[in-house]
């Protein structure tokens, strides 16, 4: 009987053991960041939000896109995001400074993060604010959609950050056009 207890407890701690262990792996940054693979335009598929009231203000919106450009230095890029609400178009641009694999905004404390993801053509950007606690997690794809497999990947890793279970976009909803007229576009710090 006493064995029976103790093996049962051994079972127990392991458990609890591997969870964190498994949050640590599932949460690992990047190692390096290539920008050139990053460069180009990336399609939003799910978001993990870690409040009611964005996760409100996210479902306002029909589609995003974000696109990357060089900007001529190595460490510099231009980060553009697009929105689609309610047929109408919303264009936020802002450059920004890489450094190992995360990158900041010039004007906005807010730092983004890289993770590791087993989907090849996705790539996962955590949000932190200035004291580093995680806002959201955005899954972005070159594709409309995602593997079941890749949206579960995606959705332990929201839950290891402690967020509401991730929200999808919804794959048919038109994209709003990348090419805008300059006076189209809103600067960094504008609300879009």
């Amino acid at each position: 009987m006493f064995a029976v207890c103790g093996i049962a407890l051994l079972c127990l701690v392991s458990l609890t053991h591997s969870a964190p262990l498994a949050c640590n792996e599932s949460l690992q940054p990047l190692d390096q960041l290539d920008h050139h693979q990053l460069e180009g335009s990336w399609v939003l598929v799910a978001a993990g939000l870690r409040d009611a009231a964005h996760l409100g203000h996210f479902k306002t919106r029909d589609s995003a896109v974000i696109k990357f450009a060089s900007a001529g230095e190595a460490s510099k890029m231009s980060f553009t995001r697009i929105f689609g609400f309610n047929d109408s178009c919303h264009y936020l641009h802002s450059n920004i400074s890489l450094e190992g694999s995360s990158f900041s905004f010039e004007k906005i404390n807010i730092t983004v993060t890289f993770l590791y993801t087993s989907c090849p053509d996705c790539v996962v950007m955590r949000f932190d604010n200035e004291s580093k606690e995680p806002l959201r997690v955005y899954l972005f794809s070159k594709r409309r959609d995602v593997e079941q497999k890749e949206m579960e990947e995606f959705g332990a890793q929201v839950a290891c950050l402690n967020m509401l279970p991730p929200e999808r976009m919804d794959p048919t909803k038109e994209l709003c056009p990348e090419n805008v007229t300059r006076g189209e576009e809103k600067a960094e710090g504008q609300k879009a």
